[in-house]
């Protein structure tokens, strides 16, 4: 899966950045436990990566510059938001029946 180019500035923020990594880990499988169908859940990671986007772009230079070029438009983080759920959250194997 490829990520836009600020699905992918955020997720080498984030490697690079131990302490908000884990953050995000840990959030991803708090996410993912809950029930409900795992579109939901990539949704509402989704909202809540770019809610951390926007206020990192207070901050951080290369946030910032996005926001000061491309305005305050909501940018779509939904591939980001699945190949995390899938990093760091994969789903249980099913069970083959013999």
């Amino acid at each position: 899966m490829s990520l836009n180019r600020y699905e992918q500035m955020l997720y080498n923020y984030l490697e690079c950045h131990d302490e908000e990594k884990r953050y995000w880990e840990a959030r991803v499988l708090e996410i993912a436990r809950r029930s409900g169908r795992r579109e939901y859940k990539a949704l509402e990671l989704n909202a809540q990566l770019w809610e951390y986007f926007e206020e990192r772009s207070r901050f951080e230079s290369p946030f910032r510059e996005v926001v000061i070029h491309e305005g305050e438009r909501k940018i779509s983080m939904l591939n980001l938001s699945e190949q995390l759920l899938r990093m760091w959250a994969p789903l249980p194997k099913k069970r083959t029946r013999r």
